[in-house]
């Protein structure tokens, strides 16, 4: 007799925390994607974890019925690594914003994602810091007046889709809070990825920073501002659909039809292209010159880092059996270190 595997819905993955973020919050939208989202995986829902570091988005865990782990600042990553080495057969997934990414995370991330270590990364773009009431971040625009920067801050921001690329991330995606069927769409294309997959979800905070991405987002100009990166699709956007990006010589430029040119001259987007350069040109791609692209940049496959360490370790289990702590102290060159500190050559064990 068989046990019929149970079907589970949005609900099975909403814990009975009370949700705490401001009314209005972005962090709402992401929540009920992923709780969504995660269903239509197929995956038993013990095998999910969800890590987080510090800020408003690191409530996460709290808020998802799965196993998770509420870090500690810029940690997640760093956390998450060991639970998916030691433990390939888990989904792990990191929630972190721009501040606890990017600063002082900022090292552990580049790292988590050249490994290629199979971590899914959302990290909620804010331009702010929320949870400290205001600061700004390191995504915060140039002249950018906050509780910090009173007179405008002098810093040039961090490109969170340039640095995964940079970092050789083999999944890089943007999405926004308010774009629900896109955003889950994204998110299930990097939860099927095999590696790391790194989603930038631009997300709103009505209190700290209200209406930053206003100039995309908005209806009025919503078609106009947003260009949606669709594989093997030539890159069109607006209204009419009256406009494209073509690459000219070395650099990509805005075309419009009306002045000759159609959709045969845009570039087809190819999100699977193992050479990031196109890819890294269009995570350039910034308000106003141009439309602001969200979709996936790039998906490759390379070998995951935990199947070539699990490997790795079969092999040389393999090779030389199932070994002891003991005789991995005492293997190698050992030396015996006197009371009068003299050191005297020891037995080489292997």
């Amino acid at each position: 007799m068989t046990i019929e595997e149970k079907v589970l819905k949005k609900k099975d993955f909403q814990s009975d925390q009370e949700v705490r973020w401001c009314p209005g919050c972005g962090d709402y939208a992401i929540l009920s994607a992923v709780q969504t989202m995660f269903p239509s995986l197929g995956i038993p829902k013990e095998k999910f974890v969800v890590v987080s570091g510090i800020g408003c988005s690191s409530r996460f865990p709290y808020y998802m019925d799965t196993f998770g782990f509420h870090s500690i600042h810029g940690r997640a990553p760093a956390i998450a690594s060991g639970i998916k080495v030691a433990r390939p057969d888990l989904e792990v997934w990191v929630a972190t914003g721009d501040g606890d990414a990017l600063s002082i995370g900022g090292n552990h991330l580049i790292h988590l994602l050249r490994r290629n270590l199979g971590i899914k990364v959302i990290m909620f773009n804010n331009r702010i810091y929320g949870l400290t009431k205001g600061q700004y971040s390191p995504t915060s625009e140039a002249g950018k007046r906050t509780k910090s920067t009173p007179f405008g801050s002098i810093d040039l921001p961090f490109n969170p889709l340039s640095l995964a690329l940079g970092a050789g991330a083999t999944f890089v995606a943007r999405s926004v809070d308010i774009y629900q069927r896109h955003l889950r769409e994204v998110l299930t294309q990097a939860a099927e990825h095999q590696g790391s997959a790194y989603v930038e979800v631009y997300q709103n905070c009505n209190i700290f920073n209200d209406g930053a991405f206003r100039y995309m987002t908005e209806k009025d100009v919503r078609d106009d501002q947003t260009l949606f990166l669709e594989h093997g699709q030539p890159l069109v956007f607006g209204r009419e659909k009256d406009k494209g990006v073509r690459l000219h010589g070395t650099q990509l430029e805005v075309i419009r039809f009306a002045e000759g040119f159609g959709p045969e001259d845009c570039l087809v987007w190819d999100e699977t292209d193992p050479n990031p350069t196109i890819a890294f040109m269009a995570a350039q791609m910034t308000a106003p010159e141009f439309p602001t692209p969200v979709g996936v940049l790039r998906s490759v496959g390379m070998p995951s880092y935990e199947v070539e360490a699990a490997a790795q370790i079969e092999q040389q289990i393999e090779t030389r059996g199932q070994g002891t702590l003991e005789d991995l102290i005492y293997s190698g060159e050992l030396w015996t270190v006197g009371q009068d500190g003299t050191i005297t050559a020891g037995a080489h064990r292997s």
